[in-house]
C-alpha cells in the first residue's frame, strides 16, 4: 500500500498551495482531485493584494502574468449617486490579481508537482480510512492511500469533511445569486468594481487573455424570475448601470452565463484526530469583496507551518491543527460578516447610504475601505461608532425613512451580538 506524509484532496488553489508548501519542507505529498484539468469552478476569482502575495512566494505570480493575468491597482464602490474611487499606494507591495480559474489552478498544480509532490488528477477519493477514532489514509477509485495526515482542499462539497462528519456553524443563507459573463473587451483599466443599483449588485474587473468579468449578483428572492430568461435579464441588468454597460457593449462573449446558484455562508469544524479542512472545504463567505481565494492562499501557508511544526507525534499536531482551526476562525469573523453587510438583498438602506456617503466625503475613506478589504484593519474602523451615529440621525429626519432605518440599526445590533458571541466561543 502507497504510504505518504500528507494527502491532500482538492488540487485548486489551497490544496496545490498547501502541498507546495509542505514539499518544500522535505515532507512526501500526495495531491489528489477527481477532476481533469485545465477546467472551471464557480468562482469570481478576484486576489487581493495579500493573496497575491503568497502566489509571488510560490513562485506562481510570474507564469499567471505570462498568461495577462490582470492586475488590479485601482477600485470603485458605487452606490446609486454615491461614489468611493481609490488606488493601491506604496505601502502595497503586490496588487491585486483577477484570473480564472482554468489557469490559475493549473498554474498552481504544475508548481507543486515541480517542489516534489505527487498530483494525480482524475482521482477520486471515495472516503477516508480509519484506526479507531484517527484517520490514517483515504480510499481512491484507484485504491488506498496512507497517510499521517488527510487534509481536505475539496471545496464547498468537500468528501473529507462529510466523511469525518465536519458539523458547520454560523450558517448563513446566501444573499445574492451571482451570474457573470467574459467578455472580449481587449485590454482595460486595471479597476475593481463594485456597485448597487436598486435591487442589483454587481462585481466587474479586466480578467486574463484581454477579457473582461462583468458579474450580476440578483437578490435570491428574484433569482427564479430571473433565471426564466437569464440572457435577457443579464443583459438588462447590465443596461442599469451605464458604466458598465459602456464597457462591455458591442463585446463578443466567450461562453456561456456562468452561475454559482446553490451557496450558502458557514464555517465548519476544521480540525480532528488525522484530518484538517482549508479553503472553502472549511469556510465560505459572501462572494461580494471576493475574499475566497486570498483566504485560501493565506490559510495553505499558516496551515504548513503548523503541519511542519508539529510532525514529532500525532497528539502534538491534532493539538496544533486544533490552534491552527480557532486562529483561522478569529481572523476570519470580522470578514465574514463585513462581507454579508457589502450586498445584502433588496435596494440600499437609508442607513448604509448615509454611512458610504460619510465614507465617500472622508479624505481617508478610500484608502481605509482598501485596507478592510485587504485584512489590514478590521471594519470597524471604516464603519467607525462616530460616522454610525451620524449616519442614523441623518436617516432618521426623513419621516418616511424611520421605519426601516430603526430596522436597518437593530439588523447591526444583532451582528454585533453575533461577532461578539462567536469571539466569546472561540476564547
Amino acid at each position: 500500500m502507497e504510504s505518504f506524509d500528507v494527502v491532500v484532496v482538492g488540487a485548486r488553489c489551497a490544496g496545490s498551495a498547501l502541498a507546495t508548501f509542505l514539499a518544500r519542507a522535505g515532507m512526501r505529498v500526495c495531491l489528489i482531485d477527481k477532476a481533469t484539468f485545465p477546467s472551471e469552478t464557480p468562482s469570481t476569482h478576484v486576489l487581493q493584494p495579500r493573496g497575491v502575495a503568497i502566489l509571488d512566494e510560490l513562485g506562481a505570480l510570474e507564469p499567471l502574468l505570462v498568461h495577462s493575468a490582470a492586475q488590479l491597482d485601482r477600485f470603485s464602490v458605487v452606490i446609486d449617486d454615491i461614489r468611493i474611487d481609490g488606488a493601491l499606494d506604496d505601502r502595497y507591495t503586490h496588487p491585486g490579481l483577477n484570473v480564472r480559474r482554468t489557469i490559475l489552478d493549473q498554474t498552481l498544480q504544475h508548481i507543486a508537482r515541480n517542489a516534489g509532490a505527487e498530483v494525480r488528477t482524475r482521482c477520486r477519493m471515495t472516503g477516508v480510512r480509519r484506526f479507531g477514532e484517527r484517520v490514517i489514509g483515504v480510499d481512491t477509485a484507484g485504491g488506498p492511500l496512507d497517510a499521517g495526515l488527510v487534509v481536505g482542499a475539496d471545496g464547498r462539497g468537500s468528501v473529507v469533511a462529510e466523511s469525518v462528519g465536519a458539523r458547520k456553524y454560523l450558517v448563513k443563507p446566501a444573499g445574492r445569486i451571482p451570474v457573470w459573463g467574459y467578455f472580449a473587451t481587449g485590454p482595460h483599466e486595471p479597476r475593481l468594481r463594485i456597485a448597487r443599483k436598486g435591487n442589483l449588485a454587481f462585481l466587474a474587473s479586466p480578467t486574463d487573455s484581454g477579457l473582461y468579468m462583468a458579474t450580476v449578483a440578483v437578490d435570491h428572492r428574484d433569482a427564479h424570475d430571473f433565471h426564466r430568461d437569464r440572457e435577457a435579464n443579464f443583459y438588462n441588468a447590465i443596461r442599469a448601470w451605464p458604466e458598465l454597460d459602456a464597457i462591455v457593449d458591442g463585446a463578443e462573449r466567450d461562453g456561456p452565463l456562468r452561475v454559482m446558484a446553490n451557496w450558502h455562508s458557514y464555517f465548519r469544524e476544521a480540525a480532528g484526530p488525522g484530518w484538517v479542512l482549508v479553503g472553502d472545504a472549511g469556510h465560505f463567505k459572501d462572494f461580494t469583496p471576493g475574499q475566497g481565494i486570498s483566504d485560501a492562499l493565506c490559510q495553505a501557508k499558516a496551515l504548513s507551518v503548523a503541519i511542519s511544526a508539529s510532525s514529532d507525534s500525532p497528539t502534538a499536531r491534532d493539538e496544533a491543527l486544533k490552534r491552527w482551526w480557532q486562529r483561522r476562525d478569529r481572523s476570519s469573523y470580522d470578514m465574514y460578516w463585513y462581507a454579508m453587510q457589502m450586498a445584502p438583498p433588496g435596494a440600499p438602506s437609508p442607513l448604509v447610504t448615509e454611512l458610504l456617503r460619510r465614507i465617500a466625503n472622508d479624505p481617508d475613506g478610500a484608502a481605509t475601505l482598501l485596507h478592510v478589504i485587504n485584512r489590514d484593519l478590521p471594519s470597524t474602523k471604516l464603519f467607525t461608532t462616530s460616522r454610525l451615529l451620524a449616519a442614523a440621525c441623518t436617516a432618521l429626519l426623513h419621516p418616511g425613512q424611520r421605519r426601516s432605518t430603526f430596522a436597518e440599526i437593530g439588523r447591526h445590533l444583532s451582528t454585533e451580538i453575533d461577532k461578539l458571541r462567536a469571539r466569546l466561543r472561540a476564547s
